[in-house]
């Protein structure tokens, strides 16, 4: 038995998300398929994050385990040919320790959310950023992120179907940057909770808008109450970018 890691990237509007679901198209379902179609093994594939319905992936990192001897570049090149017409593409596969875990071993994970700062509508982008037609004051969002710096109970910013054991994360790093019509809100802690950064995405949004202030960010964090979330951003733009391991 190879322990196999996956660097994999995705389209995710096609998709439930990456869990596999009673109903719907997941991506952790097409790489499991493709992975039984290629060695004829039924295997399961572990990644280092579960991104939602709509989300994206540049670089997510994932694991599986297979009995049939094979090399990690032909087993990657077959899988890119079953997975096809899947948005999802394999662009690294290589034979790792096997006590490597795709997401217990992992000690960072990174994303970034992009929102596209236009009144005309998106064409090429449409579905991979959000579009926000009034103008944004990039600087002032990047200041208000700043409050959400280090670790606090991100309640507030939590879906209520979250099932991580608690509330409290540790975010390293958030930085807003424009280029052009980009502004893009980067991201970094060990682990996230579902949708923290999406909510977290929204109410810097209101910020850019003026409807919120630095303030109003800190005082909705310290609410620990998700009633007091402002906005939630949609799936649209946001992209897994990074897992880091030791």
């Amino acid at each position: 038995m190879t322990r196999f890691a996956l660097t994999v990237e995705y389209d995710g509007r096609p998709f439930v998300g990456w869990q596999r679901q009673a109903v719907g198209d997941s991506v952790q379902q097409v790489i499991e398929d493709a992975a039984f179609a290629v060695t004829g093994e039924r295997t399961a594939v572990h990644a280092a994050g579960r991104t939602d319905a709509g989300v994206h992936a540049i670089a997510m990192r994932a694991h599986l385990d297979i009995a049939k001897p094979i090399a990690p570049f032909r087993l990657g090149e077959a899988l890119n040919a079953r997975l096809r017409p899947a948005p999802v593409a394999i662009l690294e596969c290589a034979a790792v320790a096997d006590d490597w875990h795709a997401r217990f071993s992992c000690i960072g994970r990174a994303y970034e959310y992009r929102i596209v700062n236009r009144r005309a509508p998106l064409s090429f982008e449409k579905g991979l950023a959000w579009q926000i037609p009034q103008p944004l004051d990039a600087a002032a969002m990047h200041d208000a992120a700043q409050a959400l710096v280090g670790l606090h109970d991100f309640t507030t910013f939590r879906s209520a179907h979250c099932q991580s054991a608690s509330p409290v994360k540790t975010l390293d790093r958030i930085a807003v940057e424009r280029d052009g019509d980009l502004v893009a809100v980067t991201v970094a802690a060990r682990s996230f909770l579902h949708h923290q950064v999406r909510s977290m995405v929204g109410c810097l949004a209101l910020v850019g808008m003026g409807r919120w202030t630095r303030g109003d960010v800190a005082d909705a964090l310290a609410a620990a109450d998700r009633a007091r979330l402002g906005l939630n951003a949609p799936p649209d733009g946001l992209f897994f970018v990074e897992a880091r391991y030791p």
